[in-house]
């Protein structure tokens, strides 16, 4: 950079030599930018795909069993579609409608990010400092600089879902924030990995900041101005709908049943938004028009603008598309082949819901998609079905096999490559069971007990309130135990070693060992 004392040193021989450059052929100017994309879709071909949602919706429905959806379309600031479909809980016959309440599982991420960006006043605020009391990282630098948009775009070190195996042992939202500080971090800003309980911290980050708690600022910052008259953060507000939309899993033999209740409060902003097809379809008119609705300024338009900008890579190239993905501020960001943003985002709760959000800012196209079944691709096919058809007049691929193969995936990452069902031949008999029982203590996980019954058989204790998994013997001092839960992979391992046990699916990040007290 020049200085002022360099500027102030320039003599009469430079201001020749200066006269002479001017006289100079000008240097070759610098090539313009590429023209900026146009929009592509017709009015025509936007209608078209929605006369063909019906069809898409039912043929999934029938195909996977699926019990209820509710989709909602938006274009050019009208809703073209907003429709229910199915049961909201099977084994009775109320029908899901536009204003039916379904849990939106990780599409809360989006309309988190749009809250913050209500709550901030410029774009740079996304880059101040996150201040939580009770929430640190491993590393104190990191902690004294990680920011609001960090955490939102998954950039913090945090390893991939922090904090949900505590979630699901029943820890509440302060004792996992402050226990994030014991997870191994990877190179901060230089690695992604997603992370519910890091994007929880930012939101509270700024609620506090703002003096309220995160479903008031939720409130007067979107809902309330939006007329999102049916949106909450909070699961009580879910449980309290009268038309509510009931969470299903399939049973072995493909049938589905509401067997499980999954309250998220403790990640509320990550995944505990509950809202209508009628409600999101006020969001995305929001979204799509720089944050107006109904031509009143509901959210300012440059930190909005700010949520849609690539913050790190998460999806490297790959064949067979070779499309690089990117994170956002709470989105999914990607560019199409024609340099069109693509905004989206999937939801999915384990226990019994799916959803998909997906927009081409440029075409101010949108859609949402709420089911109240488990993730096995619906709503992501509907709204990828959606786009085929108004780009392509189409479907370019049958989605529902590649999105639910996508989902299997994810379901088995974590589960054990041993059969614990099946104990090898020769099996080490265990010790008398006064060597395994006791109290144990870990720093992450907290308690654990392990006590016998006048048989001799052993049951491990875990969590704030203690749940109870029977320990099946496998071999030597080696027991299982069925895990339960929103992240349950099946049996996982527990390993007795010298006054200590080791529990195979808590132990990812070398966190899973309990001491004997």
């Amino acid at each position: 950079m020049r200085t002022l004392r360099a500027a102030a040193s320039a003599t009469a021989a430079t201001a020749a030599a200066a006269a002479a450059l001017l006289a100079a052929p000008a240097a070759p100017a610098a090539p313009s930018p590429p023209p900026p994309p146009k929009p592509l879709i017709s009015d025509d071909a936007v209608g078209k795909a929605v006369a063909r949602l019906d069809r898409t919706v039912e043929d999934l429905m029938r195909r996977t069993g699926v019990p209820g959806i509710s989709v909602a379309v938006v274009h050019d600031d009208e809703v073209v579609h907003l429709k229910g479909y199915g049961l909201r809980r099977t084994g009775e016959t109320a029908k899901v409608d536009p204003d039916t309440v379904f849990q939106v599982a990780s599409v809360s991420k989006p309309i988190s990010s749009t809250v913050v960006a209500g709550a901030l006043t410029e774009p740079g605020e996304w880059g101040r400092h996150t201040a939580l009391p009770g929430f640190s990282l491993k590393d104190p630098w990191v902690s004294g600089h990680v920011t609001t948009a960090d955490l939102f775009s998954h950039r913090s070190g945090l390893p991939d879902h922090a904090g949900d195996l505590l979630e699901d042992l029943g820890y509440d939202q302060a004792y996992i924030l402050d226990h994030l500080r014991f997870e191994p971090l990877t190179p901060f800003r230089g690695s992604y990995a997603y992370t519910n309980f890091g994007l929880t911290a930012a939101a509270e980050g700024v609620a506090r900041a703002k003096g309220a708690s995160w479903q008031k600022l939720s409130e007067d910052v979107l809902f309330k101005p939006a007329g999102m008259t049916s949106t909450s953060t909070e699961f009580s507000a879910f449980e309290r709908a009268p038309n509510r939309a009931a969470t299903h899993v399939e049973n072995p033999d493909g049938t589905w049943s509401p067997r499980f209740v999954r309250n998220p409060d403790a990640q509320a902003p990550a995944g505990g938004v509950s809202s209508t097809a009628r409600d999101m379809s006020r969001w995305l008119r929001l979204q799509l028009a720089d944050g107006t609705l109904d031509g009143k300024r509901i959210i300012p338009a440059e930190t909005l603008a700010a949520t849609h900008f690539p913050q790190i890579l998460s999806q490297p190239p790959a064949p067979p598309a070779n499309r690089t993905g990117f994170y956002g501020l709470g989105w999914n960001v990607s560019y199409d082949g024609a340099g069109r943003l693509r905004l989206s985002h999937s939801g999915g709760f384990e226990l019994g819901a799916n959803t998909n959000v997906t927009m081409l800012p440029l075409e101010k196209l949108g859609i949402v998609v709420l089911t109240n079944g488990a993730p096995v691709g619906v709503a992501d096919t509907v709204a990828l079905n959606f786009f085929d058809f108004a780009e392509h007049g189409k479907a370019t691929t049958d989605w529902l096999p590649l999105i639910s193969g996508l989902y299997e995936q994810e379901l088995n990452v974590g589960r054990s490559p041993t059969d614990y069902a099946r104990p090898p031949s020769g099996a080490k008999p265990a010790q008398d069971s006064a060597a395994y029982t006791g109290t144990y203590d870990n720093p992450y996980y907290g308690k654990a007990t392990v006590t016998a019954d006048d048989n001799g058989a052993l049951t491990l204790s875990l969590g704030p309130k203690p749940q109870r998994y029977p320990l099946t013997h496998y071999d030597g001092d080696t027991f299982s135990f069925e895990t339960r839960g929103e992240n349950a992979i099946g049996r996982t391992g527990v390993f007795f070693t010298d006054g200590t046990f080791r529990v195979e699916y808590l132990d990812a990040n070398h966190l899973g060992t309990f001491t004997q007290q």
